[in-house]
C-alpha cells in the first residue's frame, strides 16, 4: 500500500499546511510523530502559523520515491514518474491510523497535564499547610507574648495597691498630731500610734510658749470633739487606744490646781 507523506498525512489530518511545514522543520523532518508533538505542544503560541524567517530547502515532508532512491523499479514504474496515487480504501486506512496516533498523543498529553495540575494542587495545598502552621504559630506567640504582658500588669497592679495600703497605714499610724495652745498657736508633730499621751505633753511642756509659765506649770491636754480633759491615767496609755489615731487636735489648757 504507498504510503502519504509525513507532510500530506498532518494536511489530511486537519493540520494547515503552512503550519505542518513549519513543524516538519522544526523537527528536523524526524517524522510525523514528532511534528505532531510539536504541534500539539504549539497549538496555542501567537506565532504558530508565522511562516519561518528562512526558506526551506526542499519540500517538507516529502519523503523519497524509491526510483529517487535509486533502488529497484517495480513494474510500470519509470524514472520521472509521479508518485503512486492512494486508493480510497487506503487513503482511509491511512488517516484512520494518524488519527489513532492522533488521538494517542492527546490523551498522553492530558495525562501529563493532570499529573502536573495534580503536582500543582499537591504544592498549593502544602504550601497552604505550611502557611497556615505558621500563622498560627504566630497567633500563639502573640496570645502568651499578650498574656504575659497581662500577668505582668497585674502584678505591677498588685504591688502599686500594696505599697499605697501600707503608706495609707504608715500615715494612720505616723499622721501629725496637732495641739493648739492657749494663745490660739498650734504645734505640729508626728508620734507613733503606740507611743504614750505622755510623749505629746512633754513635746508641749518642751516647746510651749512663755503664756504657760516658761515650761514651770504642768499642763492638762484635752480634746475637742467630742469634749474630753485626759487624765494622768490616760498619759500611760498608746494614743490609738485613746482614739487619737491616725489625727487628732488637742487642746492644751493650764492644769487647774488640785
Amino acid at each position: 500500500m504507498a504510503e502519504l507523506t509525513a507532510l500530506e498525512s498532518l494536511i489530511e489530518m486537519g493540520f494547515p499546511k503552512g503550519r505542518a511545514e513549519k513543524a516538519l522543520a522544526l523537527t528536523g523532518n524526524q517524522g510525523i510523530e514528532a511534528a505532531m508533538d510539536w504541534l500539539m505542544e504549539h497549538e496555542d503560541d501567537p506565532d504558530v502559523d508565522e511562516p519561518l524567517a528562512t526558506p526551506l530547502g526542499h519540500v517538507l515532508g516529502r519523503e523519497p520515491t524509491p526510483s529517487e532512491q535509486g533502488g529497484p523499479k517495480g513494474p510500470g514504474s519509470a524514472v520521472g514518474e509521479g508518485k503512486p496515487v492512494l486508493t480510497e480504501e487506503e487513503r482511509q486506512e491511512q488517516t484512520k491510523r494518524m488519527l489513532e496516533l492522533v488521538a494517542q498523543k492527546q490523551r498522553e498529553r492530558e495525562e501529563r497535564e493532570e499529573r502536573e495540575a495534580l503536582e500543582r494542587e499537591r504544592q498549593r495545598r502544602r504550601q497552604g499547610q505550611e502557611l497556615s502552621a505558621a500563622r498560627q504559630r504566630l497567633q500563639e506567640d502573640e496570645m502568651r507574648r499578650a498574656a504575659e504582658e497581662r500577668k505582668r500588669e497585674k502584678a505591677e497592679e498588685l504591688e502599686a495597691r500594696q505599697r499605697v495600703r501600707e503608706k495609707i497605714e504608715r500615715d494612720k499610724v505616723e499622721r501629725a498630731k496637732k495641739v493648739r495652745l492657749p494663745d490660739g498657736t498650734s504645734l505640729t508633730q508626728t508620734f507613733r500610734a503606740r507611743e504614750q499621751l505622755a510623749a505629746v505633753r512633754l513635746y508641749v511642756e518642751l516647746h510651749r510658749g512663755e503664756e504657760l509659765g516658761g515650761g514651770q506649770d504642768p499642763v492638762q491636754l484635752l480634746s475637742g470633739f467630742p469634749r474630753r480633759a485626759f487624765s494622768e491615767a490616760d498619759m500611760e496609755r498608746p494614743l490609738q487606744e485613746l482614739g487619737l489615731v491616725p489625727s487628732a487636735v488637742l487642746i492644751v489648757a493650764k492644769k487647774c490646781p488640785g
